[in-house]
């Protein structure tokens, strides 16, 4: 586990209907947003699976709806909290690990600096490290 409750592993995706690579980190993030079907207010933790430069793939015990808005916050992160609003674009409803796929829709200068840079600098320093071990 890295600084900020970060793990990260040496897995790098790309995909031409995304917009820049995406870096295979786990990164802890608090998802809230209010359930219109109930209208409960939701908090719910959760981390990362992979993190682009505008969006992240993010395990959540508990999905939003897709089109509707998050506020995510990623504590602690380089020292700095950063809170952006998120639209859910997808979902994987694996009951052992849901999945919602999010696009920011604000702070986006701000996650690519504290967040998707930092992610390739985890990616970079497990790459060394695997390359230590072997």
């Amino acid at each position: 586990m890295l600084e900020g409750g970060v793990t990260g592993m040496s897995v790098r995706l790309s995909d031409d209907r995304r917009s820049g690579i995406r870096y295979l980190v786990h990164i802890n993030v608090r998802a809230e947003w209010d359930d219109e079907k109930s209208g409960e207010h939701v908090v719910v933790d959760g981390e990362t699976e992979n993190v682009g430069p505008s969006g992240a793939l993010v395990h959540l015990e508990r999905l939003p709806e897709v089109g509707s808005r998050v506020q995510l916050t990623v504590p602690g992160l380089q020292g700095t909290t950063l809170q952006t609003v998120a639209e859910v674009l997808r979902l994987e409803r694996n009951p052992v690990q849901p999945l919602a796929a999010l696009h920011l829709l604000g702070e986006t200068d701000e996650w690519r600096g504290l967040v998707w840079e930092h992610a390739a600098l985890l990616e970079q320093q497990s790459d060394e490290d695997d390359e230590v071990e072997h």
